[in-house]
């Protein structure tokens, strides 16, 4: 009997992940968690971080992943995440840029500006967490 269990990413564009996996740990709503093979369900929200996890031959993986939920049972982990990346996929000079931006944009606020502060923290969140992930900082 195998103490893998199979992991699920996807976003409402594409799948990103689909493989067995040792341990997945993700950036819970209010804290990370970890699930192993025969853990008690559960289903919780996401916040914007990393999912980490062993594959079958004992390697980590990791996979920027920005809200969502995930659904952990005891032979599977489903994460719908509003947006998830394999670290391998993720456009540093993109993000870098995206950082850019959002520190811009928050630092030339005027009051009455018509600027979505939560939006724009939420662009930054996702900007930091991809860079800090593809530097091996976070």
């Amino acid at each position: 009997m195998s103490d893998n269990l199979t992991l699920e990413i996807v976003t409402p564009e594409k799948a990103v992940v689909n493989e067995q996996a040792q341990i997945v740990m993700a950036p819970g709503s209010v804290g990370e968690f970890g699930i192993l093979k025969g853990h008690t369900p559960f289903l919780t929200t996401l916040n914007t971080g990393t999912v980490q996890y062993k594959d079958e031959s004992g390697t980590d993986q990791f996979v920027f992943v920005s809200g969502g939920f995930a659904e952990a049972l005891p032979d599977k982990v489903t994460i719908l995440a509003e947006a998830a990346e394999k670290k391998s996929d993720i456009d540093v000079r993109r993000s870098q840029d995206a950082l850019e931006r959002a520190e811009k944009r928050i630092s030339e606020k005027k009051e009455g500006d018509d600027i979505d502060l939560e939006r724009v923290h939420a662009a930054l969140a996702r900007a930091v967490h991809r860079i800090k992930l593809v530097q091996g900082s976070d």
